[in-house]
């Protein structure tokens, strides 16, 4: 009977790609990096294909994370690291932060939160806003 992948490693990929996009990286480069093809590092981020432990460490080590960094550790914190990884994969998630870290004015970077913030409330009970 052939191995099934479980929601375990499901997360292990979920949180590859949130990493991976975080250091910039594409999917190649990763699998060229630990010596897979991209097509391989696909199936990990899917969680069609489990990471073996040797591989798992090398890509800790590529992208500069614990292996810890792929695994819940406790229930009290683990529905939070899920939120956040699970965010980091919503499609422009890494760009608005790579932006908002280079924000150095502190009044500014708290004034860009609040329009966000504003718009986030706005997107839920309204049509798109217009911005001119």
């Amino acid at each position: 009977m052939p191995k099934q992948t479980t929601d375990v490693d499901r997360l292990v990929g979920l949180r590859i790609t949130a990493l991976r996009k975080a250091r910039g990286l594409s999917q190649t480069a990763l699998g060229t990096a630990v010596g897979v093809t991209f097509q391989q590092v696909q199936k990990y981020e899917k969680g069609q294909n489990r990471v073996g432990a040797g591989r798992l460490r090398e890509i800790a080590r590529l992208l500069e994370v614990p292996v810890s960094a792929f695994f819940e550790e406790d229930e009290a914190v683990a529905g939070h690291q899920t939120d956040v990884f699970g965010f980091l994969g919503t499609q422009g998630a890494i760009e608005l932060l790579r932006a908002y870290a280079t924000i150095d004015d502190d009044q500014l970077r708290r004034d860009v939160l609040a329009i966000v913030r504003t718009a986030a409330r706005l997107g839920k009970h309204s049509a798109p806003i217009a911005v001119a």
